[in-house]
């Protein structure tokens, strides 16, 4: 539904000659590629790993969400060389027109919120606001409209289509600040990684800990690595042991996969570099 109407406000903004239709165009373009992306994506990230991702497909869901950040950032550009120039050289909208709109976008907006009524869940409050925001885009749109069909003020359509665009691209930054951090496998800000390698080393018979590497997965599945320097040889109740303190230590950071290497006294890191290799 939100898909079809975006269609119809883009033929709408170029036949009433209002930037702030296509602005408005453009939010639910977004809104709506955002939610095919996030069906699919977050479908296809379900799957487990196999021959080709290993780790399975999890980044699939975040690789949406930023082709989806691109397709917008793109589009919100498109609407700002279109709106700019008219407010040093402002055209006349066709002021029915877009009240005509204004009334069928409020309208259809209002009628998705009302189809979300009773559902539970994150995805579906997210939606919710995502739906509020157009609602409230669109009545600005009818105020705009109703205003020019009293007084001649042309500017105030590339205005708002300013307006409009500015707010999707305040969002968009935010959503590429994070997501960017991802891509590059910093570490996640609500984990540290010091505390992680100081509360290891605090393990018994752990002597020192290196090569420890901590990154997200796809935003919200964190991934720990690290290599694990012993101080003695251990038995195999005590190997297991060392394990279980591990295994629950990083469970309470609320890291998803972990991988740790043991490393017996006198034993070489097969990561350094070899002399003269």
């Amino acid at each position: 539904m939100n898909a079809g109407f975006t269609i119809l406000e883009a033929v709408g903004g170029v036949m009433t000659n209002s930037t702030a239709i296509l602005a408005n165009a453009v939010h639910d373009f977004g809104d709506s590629f955002a939610l095919g992306q996030a069906w699919y994506f977050e479908k296809l990230s379900s799957r487990t790993g196999d021959h080709r991702y290993s780790y399975g497909y999890q980044r699939f869901s975040i690789f949406g969400a930023l082709v989806s950040a691109l397709m917008m950032l793109a589009s919100s550009f498109f609407v700002l060389v279109q709106a700019v120039p008219r407010l040093l050289h402002p055209e006349h909208p066709n002021a029915k027109g877009m009240v005509a709109f204004a009334l069928v976008g409020v309208a259809v907006n209002a009628l998705a919120m009302l189809r979300l009524k009773g559902q539970k869940g994150m995805n579906a409050r997210v939606i919710a606001l995502h739906l509020l925001e157009d609602v409230l885009g669109w009545l600005s749109v009818l105020l705009v409209s109703v205003v020019l069909l009293f007084f001649p003020v042309p500017m105030l359509d590339p205005l708002l289509a300013v307006a409009i665009t500015l707010y999707i691209l305040s969002g968009i930054v935010k959503n590429l600040r994070a997501m960017v951090p991802v891509f590059l496998q910093a570490v996640p800000r609500d984990i540290s990684l010091d505390k992680v390698v100081s509360e290891i080393q605090a393990t018994p018979h752990v002597s020192g800990v290196h090569h420890a590497h901590l990154w997200s997965l796809d935003g919200e599945r964190t991934v720990f690595t690290a290599h694990l320097e012993i101080d003695c040889d251990l038995d195999p109740a005590a190997h297991a042991s060392i394990k279980e303190e591990i295994r629950a230590l990083v469970a309470r950071h609320g890291i998803y996969h972990s991988t740790v290497e043991l490393e017996y006294p006198g034993e070489v890191c097969r990561n350094e570099p070899r002399k003269g290799g």
